[in-house]
């Protein structure tokens, strides 16, 4: 088993070598490609120095059987033919190929097999937000189908990168060394001491491409009718997301069963005694596994509906666990060349 990971000098892929060196996962090599900037950076994995080789269009993914591909869509979509042309199987971490039929979109919690039938070589990793939605509600979907979401999501630094996450830190130091922000390149507006009502780039009907994703990535996901309707907001908290989450069922639910579902479902954490101040936060699930959740409530405005709050690190299972959950999955299946 020889293993890529492309982007490797990213948030996700440093993360990719973090999570692979943790959950040991069944390997003889590697191999790191990057941009040009990156090429020549050496980095350790289990004891040995692997350093990243620029990524070109040649051979170089011949030998390799699964790469783990987070470079921006455009790189993506470049060498897609290049990674995948000798049978390597392409988990990527863009927004490149999401929506395209004959690439599946795989959560492994929820849709596994679909990862078994990908034409083009190519699984695609859903967005971040959406995998951690969708991570909590499947379990309550099979209580009873899930017709409508309304979301608000609260999005750390770290979901622009790592060079986002050290402009925050910039920020809060100019302001407590000088009282003024100067350092405002990676959000569009100063995030700290602020919130912005604005993920990725607007689209005609004035939600963002970050919102759309949401919407057109449960139904794929879930195989599903169900309608989402979310506003996603940069806030200045600096690794892990976090999510304020309505939905209506076709029946109306309890919150007892749904916290029963919550408490067995895979890849979730119930943290719910509010009553004593007991609820999921950012800070606590920064560096962990599951998505964690808590304020299940009945919603005050609809009958059949149903309010909760979740959070969860959307550099590891919003990107990089999930993509190796994938590949273990195909690895448990036989299903690699």
């Amino acid at each position: 088993m020889k293993v890529a990971i492309v982007g490797a000098s990213g948030a996700v892929g440093q993360e990719f070598l973090r999570i692979l060196a943790e959950r040991e996962f069944p390997m003889d090599d590697m191999v790191l490609f990057g941009s040009e900037r990156s090429a020549g950076r050496s980095y350790n994995f289990r004891g040995k120095d692997y350093q990243v080789k620029l990524l070109q269009h040649n051979d170089d993914f011949k030998d390799i059987d699964i790469a783990f591909v987070s470079a921006g869509g455009s790189t993506s979509e470049e060498f897609a033919e290049t990674i995948t042309r000798h049978g390597c199987v392409m988990i990527d971490n863009s927004s490149a190929f999401r929506m395209c039929d004959d690439v599946p979109l795989v959560v492994p919690e929820i849709n596994p097999d679909d990862a078994l039938q990908r034409p083009r070589g190519i699984i695609a990793n859903p967005n971040c937000t959406t995998i951690m939605m969708v991570v909590v509600l499947n379990p309550i979907d099979r209580l009873s189908h899930i017709r409508k979401i309304h979301v608000s999501s609260y999005q750390s630094a770290s979901g622009a990168g790592a060079a986002a996450m050290r402009e925050l830190e910039q920020q809060y130091r100019e302001m407590v060394e000088t009282g003024e922000v100067k350092t405002v390149s990676k959000f569009p507006h100063q995030l700290a001491y602020n919130v912005i009502p604005q993920i990725d780039k607007m689209t005609e009907n004035d939600y963002t491409k970050e919102e759309m994703k949401m919407f057109n990535e449960t139904r794929k996901i879930m195989h599903s009718d169900v309608r989402t309707s979310a506003t996603c907001v940069r806030v200045s908290s600096l690794r892990s997301h976090s999510e304020s989450v309505w939905f209506e069922t076709e029946r109306p639910l309890t919150v007892e069963e749904v916290r029963q579902a919550l408490a067995k479902a895979p890849g979730v954490t119930l943290k719910d005694d509010p009553q004593h101040y007991i609820y999921p936060m950012p800070l606590e699930s920064a560096g962990h596994d599951d998505v964690y959740v808590g304020r299940v409530r009945k919603d005050l405005a609809s009958d059949n509906g149903m309010t909760l709050w979740l959070t969860g690190d959307q550099i590891r299972k919003g990107a990089a666990l999930n993509a190796v959950q994938i590949a273990e999955y195909l690895l448990k299946t036989g299903n690699v060349k």
